[in-house]
C-alpha cells in the first residue's frame, strides 16, 4: 500500500529562509555629483568625481584587469575617486532612500571603496602565480583612511552625521565582490578576524550573496549636539575623510523588501503566534 507523505514547513524555517534569501527590488544608485573636494593626501590622478556614480565595478577593464572580487579590487581612475584628509564627496540619488528597519540588518545603503583582502600565500616567480589556493589572514590593502564621517540629508541643505559609534569606516570592510548583490549588506557582525584563513569561496560563503561594501542605517542620524534626528528618507549622502585617504567606487541603496518577502515573514509570525496560543 502506497504511503502518503505530509511535508511540514516549520515557521522558524520559513522565517530563516526569508532572512537568508532576501527578495528585494532593484537597487538605487547615486545619480549625480553635488560637490567634491579632494582634500590633502588624496591619490594623484584619482579626481574624477563621476567615477563614484552608477553601479560599483564588477570588472576592471584592460590588459591587467579582470573580475572584481575581494582579492582584486577596482583600481582605475575611471572606477574610483580619491578623497584626502579634509576632503569630501557628496552624491545625490534621483529617488529617495527610505529609512526602513525591515531592510536586511536594518541597513539602508552601502558604500563601496577599493580596499581588498591581502593574500598571504607565497607567490612563485617561476609560475607567476600563488602557491596553493589564495587565502587571507583578514588584513586589508588599500584601506588608507583612519577616520571618516558619513552624513545624510533629505533636502541637500541640512546634513546630519551618522553616529560615529555605529558608522563603519569608509573604504574598509567589506571588499567588493563583483558577482554579488550590491544592494545586499554583508552581515555587520563579521570582523576582519572572521576572514582569517579564508579563500575566495569561503569569503563568498560569509558574504551570503552580498557584493560587499560598508553598510549604514539612516536611523543613526544626529544633529550637531549629538541628538538623534528622525529621517524618513534621504536623497544626499556625504562622505568626509578626516585623516588618511579613501577611495569611493559607488553608493548603493538597499532595495525595499518586496511584498512577497514581507508576506513570508508576516505569515511565519502569524503561524508562530497561533501555535503559541494553541
Amino acid at each position: 500500500m502506497q504511503k502518503s507523505f505530509v511535508v511540514k514547513f516549520a515557521p522558524a524555517l520559513a522565517f530563516a529562509c526569508a532572512l537568508s534569501f532576501p527578495i528585494s527590488g532593484v537597487a538605487q544608485l547615486a545619480s549625480s555629483v553635488v560637490s567634491y573636494n579632494s582634500g590633502v593626501g588624496f591619490q594623484a590622478g584619482y579626481t574624477i568625481a563621476s567615477s563614484a556614480l552608477g553601479e560599483p565595478s564588477r570588472v576592471t577593464p584592460g590588459l591587467y584587469g579582470g573580475p572584481v572580487d575581494p582579492f582584486n579590487s577596482p583600481y582605475l581612475q575611471t572606477q574610483v575617486v580619491s578623497i584626502g584628509a579634509g576632503g569630501s564627496l557628496t552624491l545625490q540619488f534621483a529617488t529617495p532612500i527610505l529609512n526602513n528597519p525591515a531592510n536586511a540588518f536594518g541597513r539602508d545603503f552601502n558604500i563601496f571603496g577599493n580596499a581588498g583582502f591581502v593574500i598571504t600565500n607565497e607567490y612563485s616567480l617561476e609560475t607567476f602565480d600563488w602557491v596553493g589556493t589564495p587565502a587571507t589572514d583578514g588584513s586589508l590593502y588599500g584601506a588608507d583612511a583612519t577616520s571618516t564621517r558619513v552624513s545624510v540629508s533629505s533636502d541637500g541643505l541640512n546634513f546630519y552625521t551618522l553616529n560615529p559609534a555605529f558608522a563603519p569606516l569608509v573604504d574598509s570592510l567589506f571588499p567588493t565582490d563583483g558577482i554579488g548583490d550590491f544592494g545586499l549588506p554583508v552581515n555587520p557582525s563579521l570582523t576582519a578576524s572572521s576572514f582569517a584563513g579564508k579563500n575566495l569561496a569561503d569569503i563568498r560563503a560569509l558574504y551570503n550573496g552580498s557584493g560587499g561594501g560598508s553598510s549604514y542605517d539612516i536611523s543613526w542620524a544626529q544633529d550637531g549636539l549629538g541628538q538623534s534626528v528622525s529621517l524618513t528618507s534621504i536623497e544626499f549622502v556625504r562622505v568626509e575623510v578626516l585623516s588618511g585617504n579613501a577611495e569611493i567606487d559607488g553608493i548603493v541603496a538597499v532595495p525595499e523588501p518586496t511584498s512577497l518577502s514581507l508576506a513570508i515573514l508576516g505569515t511565519s509570525a502569524l503561524i508562530v503566534a497561533r501555535r503559541k496560543r494553541a
